[in-house]
């Protein structure tokens, strides 16, 4: 008898998921103890798309998945003992934080920009350049990977050595048609060691490998693999300005929370403490 009710609650969440009955937030669907599951809750998580069949699939899993998270948590209270009063301030200091967080967050959006000047990320680059020493390898070049079965693969062979204007355009023109891979990357810097993902080589030390390598030609039974090394920068050298603006701006912007944070909370203290929100006892006050 008891799944029979299920299914009838079942049926009717359908009918109100479908239109048929008008949606009432307040309608009970299931009761554990002092805890209730609303249709509304259930209705909400089915998409409108779902099907009669998986509408009361879905309906059934949240339904008793909820029931047992009820019931769990119903005898949890029963014996957590002495730890439940420990558990509820968990909870308030949890609350707490997150309603300060969301509220900080807000505010942050609303009254802080986070367009940094252009200077001032060149000012803190130039002062700081030890922050920005790489723990990878950088290079400027381009890279092709072309089936074997391609034609002109000599062509290009010879084509992507150069950096003339008459040379890259051959490569575009031939890449549209031909090449599985054509990445441009002459005008900004890439992590060498993803751009070797690519190639079917082993390089056990990058800084090694590029004083040696400024023209990388692979073959395999499938692909023809070909990096043009323009420039290099190894590990250990300090990034260029314009790989580590990104990073910079990141730094900048947090700065400038923490600090507008710090100015809100001390004017906010500063306040209360003012108006008399704020009292401190020494011990004598009765």
């Amino acid at each position: 008898m008891k799944y029979s009710f299920i299914f009838i609650a079942f049926v009717s969440l359908l009918c109100a998921c479908k239109g048929t009955q008008p949606m009432d937030d307040t309608d009970v669907l299931v009761r554990v103890k002092d805890r209730t599951l609303k249709r509304s809750e259930v209705t909400s998580l089915i998409p409108k798309s779902a099907t009669s069949e998986d509408s009361l699939l879905l309906a059934e899993s949240y339904i008793k998945k909820w029931v047992k998270d009820a019931l769990v948590y119903d005898v949890a209270l029963r014996n957590l003992g002495d730890d439940k009063d420990a558990v509820d301030k968990l909870v308030d200091e949890y609350r707490s934080s997150l309603v300060r967080y969301r509220y900080l967050e807000q505010l942050v959006n609303e009254r802080l920009s986070a367009n940094i000047p252009e200077t001032d990320k060149l000012s803190y680059y130039e002062e700081n350049q030890q922050k920005f020493i790489l723990d990878k390898s950088l290079i400027k070049g381009l890279f092709l990977k072309i089936p074997q079965d391609a034609p002109g693969i000599s062509d290009v062979k010879s084509w992507y050595k150069s950096t003339s204007e008459a040379s890259l355009e051959k490569i575009e023109k031939y890449s549209v048609q031909n090449a599985v891979i054509y990445d441009y990357f002459y005008d900004k810097w890439v992590d060498f060691d993803e751009v070797m993902d690519n190639i079917p080589v082993h390089v056990a030390n990058s800084a090694d490998y590029l004083k040696v390598n400024k023209f990388v030609e692979v073959s395999d039974s499938s692909y023809c693999y070909l990096l043009n090394i323009k420039e290099y920068l190894s590990v250990g050298s300090v990034a260029p300005y314009d790989y580590a603006t990104p990073q910079i701006t990141e730094m900048l912007i947090n700065r400038r929370k923490v600090d507008f944070l710090k100015k809100f909370e001390d004017e906010l203290y500063n306040d209360a403490i003012r108006g008399g929100d704020v009292k401190f006892y020494d011990g004598s006050d009765k």
